[in-house]
């Protein structure tokens, strides 16, 4: 080996020892989380907490499945993410195709009034919000949980329309003048060249809708619409003391949809990181 080369391996298994402490460091708590999730409740107080599972037990997960309900949160929580993630990519794209490229008084305005909007913190709006949904009569209702943000929120309409920005005119100025109109410039090219970007929104929302709880916890009271935060909350507090498998279980059953997602649509979040970088 070259002297000059030695440097360079040196650099390259220090960032490669620094990614993989932080990965490890990142990752560590699920996989905790999934480890003691399968110990028995014997176990799970008496050895290290990095300890494997041994003899590993299924039993944790068909108690919390069974008898508290699990089953019935994860199907209302999978409800609400699906419709939420759904309606956010739809509007999202209307909204931002529509401050990207359509040309009326105030546009810009509009754009930046709505984004400054994120700074205000949620705990500000909770109180108006939940006033507004009594009002309305969905108080612990699907509505109720869904409204607030199914018609997009601005950050997934800064997103979708800073790519929507990056997308030559050209492509729509030849497409009017074969007579498509400006519905089927969007649904038949801009929408299918921001695959990468929608599905990052997509991403994004499905879990950050999963992992609400403060708006679940106040809009909902009864177990007909309880999500999964909700009631992994609940067993924390009836169970975290004489049932932590329990808690740990359903800490792991909310967990894995959430990696299926990732992996589901991790291909199309590096792309859209790696075409933004390009830009």
């Amino acid at each position: 080996m070259h002297s000059s080369s030695i440097p360079t391996v040196v650099r390259r298994t220090t960032l490669y020892g620094i990614l993989l402490a932080g990965a490890l460091l990142s990752v560590g708590p699920y996989l905790l989380t999934l480890n003691a999730a399968f110990k028995r409740p014997s176990d799970l107080l008496s050895t290290d907490a990095w300890a494997p599972a041994h003899p590993a037990t299924f039993a944790n997960f068909a108690d919390v499945w069974n008898q508290y309900g699990m089953s019935s949160f994860l199907l209302h929580t999978l409800l609400v993410a699906v419709v939420v993630t759904a309606g956010q990519v739809v509007f999202s794209a209307m909204a931002a195709y529509a401050l990207a490229r359509l040309e009326f008084p105030g546009r810009d305005w509009l754009f930046w009034a709505y984004l400054a909007t994120m700074m205000v913190p949620q705990m500000i709006t909770l109180v108006p919000l939940f006033l507004m949904m009594r009002d309305l009569g969905m108080v612990d209702t699907y509505a109720g949980l869904i409204l607030p943000t199914v018609l997009g929120t601005p950050y997934g309409v800064f997103l979708v329309r800073q790519h929507f920005m990056t997308i030559p005119k050209d492509l729509e100025a030849a497409a009017r003048i074969d007579g498509a109109t400006t519905w089927g410039i969007l649904v038949r090219i801009m929408l299918p060249l921001s695959r990468p970007i929608l599905a990052t929104l997509a991403t994004i929302t499905f879990i950050n809708t999963w992992n609400n709880l403060i708006w679940p916890l106040i809009i909902t009271n009864s177990d007909r619409t309880r999500v999964i935060t909700v009631g992994i909350a609940a067993l924390q507090g009836e169970h975290a003391s004489d049932l932590p498998h329990i808690v740990l279980a359903g800490a792991a059953i909310a967990l894995i949809p959430l990696i299926v997602v990732f992996l589901v649509f991790q291909k199309h979040i590096v792309r859209s990181i790696a075409l933004t970088g390009l830009k």
